[in-house]
């Protein structure tokens, strides 16, 4: 489990094609301290596992799936990324639960530049709408965020200068693709209900 808190701005240093799959290799040298074999870190939101470790790199493999659901699949070298490692059992929650299970992908629509803050409008999927409300959690690239305001198609976030200068959200522009996964909470509440409406009948 993850928090939303991200530790470090990594970078992507190599990208090999597998066919069905992508082996990254990731620089952070926050998140690589004592990283071992089949540890979880987060690129981007997404939860990827520790293949090889030495010095402050890491590899992970991407498989298809993860490539197609998630915007890894425009990752190249040379690419920002977002690091988190998963959250100690005792530790404080900064943000809010985050599983590093991407539901879907938004665009970067437009961006507000104000004298502390920015505000940044991002399309919504459909199917995500109803999980984004007024206030509510979500995670942007792995950043634990609070929408300010939820719309049909799309929502916004208020960026503080800490959030533009240490992740990815302060680089991107509009039109570029970013990683979403709502509060899991509101999924798991929609089931429920439906389960018991079901129940009920």
């Amino acid at each position: 489990m993850f928090t939303g808190i991200v530790e470090e701005l990594g970078e992507i240093t190599a990208v090999e094609n597998l066919g069905d799959s992508c082996r990254f290799r990731v620089r952070g040298p926050v998140v690589t301290e004592g990283a071992q074999h089949g540890d979880s870190i987060a690129v981007n939101g997404v939860c990827l596992t520790v293949v090889e470790h030495e010095g402050d790199e890491f590899t992970a493999d991407v498989m298809a799936e993860t490539l197609d659901r998630s915007s890894l699949g425009a990752i190249a070298v040379g690419s920002r990324v977002n690091l988190e490692r998963p959250t100690a059992v005792g530790s404080r929650l900064g943000g809010h639960i985050v599983q590093g299970h991407v539901d879907g992908t938004g665009r970067v629509l437009e961006r507000k530049p104000s004298e502390n803050w920015e505000i940044v409008k991002i399309s919504l999927p459909a199917d995500l709408s109803r999980y984004v409300v007024e206030k509510g959690s979500i995670t942007v690239d792995g950043i634990s965020l609070t929408v300010v305001d939820a719309g049909v198609d799309h929502f916004t976030i208020s960026l503080i200068p800490t959030t533009l200068a240490l992740t990815t959200l302060g680089l991107k522009q509009p039109g570029d693709p970013v990683n979403l996964e709502v509060d899991v909470v509101a999924k798991y509440v929609e089931r429920l209900l439906a389960s018991t409406q079901g129940a009920g009948r």
